[in-house]
């Protein structure tokens, strides 16, 4: 088995925990975890691409071993951001790189796409949401609604207690709710486990909802367009060959928050993989990195 290596990197006021696997000077890889999750989101993928690559998969901030910054203002797109160009500044200062995300991990990675588009050669996104389709969906389909209604536990003040007593049972229930998770055997459970325990981890990943602008409405009540994320394709587009790689079993993204994602990615390749669900990373983790192969060749 391929071993991982660790290290940190001081970027953007805070310092960033990653793991790497690879040769050093070969062109980068960057791939994003989402929620509740941390670098390992990857760590079944990285490996297929580490005779060609430098792949490198981070803590974002307020995750696992990374920095924490206090206060929700702290996880704004912009300080992802911030902490994705100091990343990738030092690891490839010279050369576009392939980015990939994953959930949250997607977003950052569209995110960064959107402001610093000539250093992203190519975009990979797995099961995670642009802000425009997303946003349509959450004003105009029940179904995405509905799914997304446990934003609002999270952003309340009551979600670290929710979700950190009983040993993270309601995270894990949350996981579990996503799609198959037979992935997460006793060890693995530690590992999650022992990442939301870390000091200050569980309100810096909460944190991340709590700061988003996506709007959510309540299931039931009146939808208030007026409180959305304005959509503006122009400031929305990214031009850089893009890949989409959706498990259609997802619980938590239903079809709708991907449609029409060509007006924002107009060189977007999709994959719709059945049998799939969220956590599509660990339940097919060998497709997957067939399917990024393939379309980077």
């Amino acid at each position: 088995m391929l071993d991982f290596r660790f290290d940190r990197a001081a970027v953007n006021g805070v310092e960033l925990h990653y793991a790497a696997c690879g040769d050093r000077d070969a062109p980068l890889m960057l791939f994003l975890h989402g929620f509740p999750e941390y670098w390992a989101g990857w760590k079944d993928v990285m490996p297929h691409f580490a005779a060609t690559h430098f792949c490198v998969a981070p803590d974002q901030r307020g995750y696992n071993l990374s920095s924490k910054p206090e206060g929700v203002e702290n996880y704004g797109a912009r300080h992802l951001v911030k902490d994705l160009h100091g990343l990738t500044n030092l690891l490839s200062p010279d050369r576009p790189f392939v980015l990939a995300g994953h959930d949250w991990g997607a977003s950052a990675a569209y995110a960064f796409a959107m402001r610093h588009g000539t250093r992203v050669e190519r975009l990979v996104i797995a099961n995670g949401v642009h802000p425009g389709p997303f946003q349509r969906a959450l004003l105009n389909d029940a179904e995405q609604i509905e799914a997304s209604q446990y934003f609002h536990l999270l952003r309340s003040d009551k979600a670290e207690r929710v979700f950190g007593e009983n040993g993270f049972a309601r995270l894990f229930n949350m996981l579990e709710g996503f799609s198959d998770v037979s992935f997460l055997d006793k060890a693995t459970r530690a590992a999650y486990g022992t990442a939301w325990a870390q000091p200050g981890a569980l309100t810096g990943m909460i944190n991340w909802y709590r700061a988003s602008p996506i709007y959510v409405p309540e299931a039931g009540k009146p939808v208030d367009a007026d409180k959305a994320l304005a959509i503006d394709p122009d400031r929305l587009r990214i031009a850089m060959p893009h890949l989409l790689i959706y498990g259609t079993e997802d619980r938590a993204l239903r079809p709708a928050a991907f449609e029409d994602i060509e007006t924002f990615a107009p060189r977007t390749e999709r994959h719709d993989v059945p049998g799939a669900g969220h956590w599509i990373l660990h339940e097919k983790p060998d497709l997957v990195a067939g399917i990024m192969a393939g379309w980077l060749d």
